[in-house]
């Protein structure tokens, strides 16, 4: 599958961070790369395009940081819209799904899915569909387009009642005005195997289907793999092909994004995993 990453984003290597009250190392780390590249050997450079999309979604005030994991995500984009590939990975880093248009969050500083999704609108790929299918809610990449009826997100994402970020991601979130019925949360249990995932994933691509979309995006986090060390649920590597054939499924253009996902030594293999159910089914 066609890969976009940038050297550049592996500069952003903080060493330390506060978590439930107690320091550990930061585990949105640059290995987190190179357990990925170890299995996707040849990656392509994205291009710059600039500040304009970034300001479509971002504050400008804001917008001071992460820049390459946004290039990579609108290049893997760019080979959807010229026709060269149906599907294409973005190996972002730093993940995105956090941020919202002014604040940052769970190691999120630029929202790569949701200016991606006013990319391809202007491209004219719409109407557009978010699936975000990391561990914890994408409350920036809901918070960004709640009120947008033209963007459908669905997350599948731990409890917030026991889970970051807490205060966004509760199945009555439905999204408000012209975006009301374009939010489609379905929290789950810590200790969620495949077996609830997978009614659950279908219900999103269902839901998905209903809205139209001919173009999806789907936010990847691995963090829902069963030895994620910040995460709750059970999903085996073989779940992460099964994911991935089932988003196939839908037969759209389809833009990954990376986003969360901290098991170093398993995560390329989840990755690879993943995209080659996204690829072949």
């Amino acid at each position: 599958m066609l890969t976009i990453f940038s050297e550049n984003q592996s500069g952003h290597a903080p060493l330390r961070e506060l978590n439930n009250g107690d320091w550990m190392d930061f585990a949105e780390s640059p290995a987190r790369l190179r357990s990925i590249l170890d299995k996707i050997p040849s990656p392509q450079t994205p291009e710059d395009h600039g500040m304009e999309p970034i300001l479509a979604v971002h504050d400008p005030a804001y917008v001071d940081s992460a820049y390459w994991a946004v290039q990579s995500a609108l290049s893997a984009l760019d080979a959807i819209i010229v026709g060269q590939t149906k599907r294409a990975f973005a190996l972002c880093r730093p993940p995105g799904h956090h941020s919202g248009r002014d604040y940052f969050g769970g190691y999120c500083y630029l929202n790569n899915a949701a200016i991606a999704a006013r990319a391809a609108e202007a491209a004219g790929l719409g109407p557009v569909a978010i699936l975000d299918v990391d561990y914890h809610h994408g409350n920036g990449t809901q918070d960004i387009f709640c009120e947008d009826g033209g963007v459908f997100f669905a997350s599948i994402h731990a409890d917030p009642k026991s889970d970051y970020p807490y205060f966004w991601g509760h199945a009555d979130e439905t999204g408000a005005g012209e975006g009301t019925g374009a939010t489609f949360n379905q929290p789950l249990p810590q200790g969620t195997t495949w077996e609830a995932y997978a009614p659950a994933l279908d219900k999103a691509l269902e839901r998905i289907a209903a809205f139209g979309a001919k173009t999806l995006i789907v936010s990847y986090g691995a963090d829902t793999f069963e030895k994620d060390p910040i995460s709750e649920f059970k999903l085996t590597t073989k779940d992460m092909h099964r994911m991935g054939a089932a988003i196939r499924t839908l037969d759209l253009p389809t833009l990954t994004v990376m986003e969360g996902g901290y098991r170093i030594d398993a995560l390329g293999n989840n990755v690879e995993a993943y995209l080659t159910g996204l690829e072949a089914g």
